[in-house]
């Protein structure tokens, strides 16, 4: 098993690789789930009221697909023995920019639900950015 050292951490590319392949599977379950039910799915972000909307339903099914093709892209990387990083990588911008999003409206969401969704974020931010230096090494 080879592993990297970045500055304070090491961790076993098989690890790494695990980690990105598992939030690489939610992320395509989540970008399913926004397709075939965006309110739903966009409910505990933007509220459910928000959600119910025409271009709520329009934003979270083009968010939906933007994460169905980060997450089975980096699937099909794996499968194929093509290069994983640029795939995780790709999750941590858009990750981010969710992030972002968030907090600059944080104040307008919903109470309880705004800090799971800056949670999630932020957890699949810092996975990335953990995994991303052992990948394809």
């Amino acid at each position: 098993m080879s592993s990297r050292h970045v500055p304070g951490i090491v961790l076993e590319r098989r690890t790494a690789r695990s980690v990105a392949l598992g939030v690489a599977g939610l992320r395509a379950v989540l970008g399913v789930s926004a397709l075939a039910m965006p309110g739903w799915v966009a409910a505990p972000w933007i509220g459910r009221e928000a959600a119910a909307t025409p271009g709520a339903r329009l934003l979270g099914r083009a968010l939906g697909g933007r994460d169905l093709a980060l997450g089975l892209g980096a699937l099909l990387a794996a499968q194929h023995d093509a290069p994983l990083r640029g795939w995780v990588e790709a999750g941590l911008l858009s990750d981010t920019g969710d992030t972002l999003a968030t907090l600059l409206a944080f104040k307008k969401l919903p109470r309880f639900t705004r800090w799971l969704i800056l949670a999630t974020t932020l957890g699949a931010v810092a996975a990335a950015a953990l995994c991303a230096p052992f990948l394809d090494a």
